[in-house]
């Protein structure tokens, strides 16, 4: 009987130590995800945002569709791209601000064409 009770006893009082070790690798799995994936994406994020909110009348840029233009024209939500000439007359398209994937550097689109 002696053994039973002194057995129960150290069980109990190891008990609330053991419940907080069983948290640990789970804080440590979020801990290497926030590191290795959520902070690299929002550091990605924030650089695009920047990007867009400077786009300039003149940049040539590549939309997320894989269209190289030139900016004509710019509004709050949509650029204009000139994306040939046919006939001495702009092609333009319009596209969304955000649909701007990179920017490129200038005379980039002379060489291509």
């Amino acid at each position: 009987m002696i053994v039973i009770s002194t057995a129960f006893a150290q069980s109990a009082a190891g008990g609330a130590e053991s419940g907080l070790l069983s948290f640990l690798p789970l804080i440590l799995m979020f801990g290497v995800l926030y590191f290795l994936a959520i902070r690299p994406q929002m550091k990605r994020q924030k650089e695009h945002k920047a990007m867009v909110e400077a786009l300039q009348k003149g940049d040539e840029v590549i939309s997320s569709g894989g269209l190289l233009g030139r900016i004509t024209k710019i509004s709050d939500a949509y650029i204009t791209l000139e994306v040939a000439e046919l006939a001495d007359k702009p092609v333009e398209v319009v596209v969304q601000r955000a649909a701007v994937q990179s920017l490129l550097p200038r005379g980039t689109l002379k060489e291509t064409r």
